[in-house]
C-alpha cells in the first residue's frame, strides 16, 4: 500500500477511496506521527447542524491506519482495526479539523494508536481517539 512515507503519497493513496471522497488532506507523514486535515462542509454535518461524529472518527481512524501501514513489522500483509474508542469534548460548525496520530504500541501482532482531533481555528480539542489494529500475515 505504501511504497514511501510522504505526504504526497498518503494523499494519492486515498484518491477514489473514503479519505479522498471526504476531502482528507495529509500534512505530516512520519513513522511516529501522521497528521491530516478535513475542511468542515455540508456533507460532513449531522442533521442538527454540527459536525457528524462519524466524520471525526473517519479522520482519526484514517491517520491511525496509515500510520499502522507505515510501521508494519517484517512480513506483514495488511491490518484490520479491531477496536476503537472516541471521547468527544467539543464540536464545530465551520472551519477545519485536524487529527494528529501517534503510536503507543508497535507490536508484531497488534498496534495501538492515539489521535487528538482539534478545531484548527480555535485550537479546541474536538475528540480523543484510541484504536487497536491487528496485523495480518499471508498464509
Amino acid at each position: 500500500m505504501f511504497s514511501s512515507l510522504t505526504v504526497d503519497h498518503l494523499n494519492e493513496v486515498g484518491k477514489g477511496k473514503l479519505p479522498g471522497h471526504l476531502g482528507i488532506v495529509f500534512t505530516c507523514a512520519e513513522k511516529a506521527r501522521i497528521v491530516a486535515e478535513l475542511a468542515i462542509g455540508g456533507t460532513l454535518m449531522a442533521p442538527n447542524g454540527y459536525l457528524h461524529a462519524g466524520s471525526v472518527i473517519t479522520l482519526a481512524d484514517t491517520c491511525a491506519g496509515y500510520g499502522c501501514v507505515a510501521n508494519f513489522p517484517p512480513g506483514a500483509a495488511g491490518f484490520t482495526t479491531v477496536e476503537l474508542k472516541a471521547n468527544f469534548t467539543g464540536t464545530a460548525r465551520e472551519g477545519t479539523i485536524a487529527a494528529a496520530a501517534k503510536p503507543l504500541h508497535l507490536g508484531k501482532t497488534t498496534q495501538v494508536w492515539d489521535a487528538v482531533v482539534t478545531h484548527k481555528e480555535s485550537g479546541r480539542t474536538i475528540a480523543l481517539f484510541r484504536c487497536t489494529q491487528m496485523i495480518l500475515y499471508s498464509r
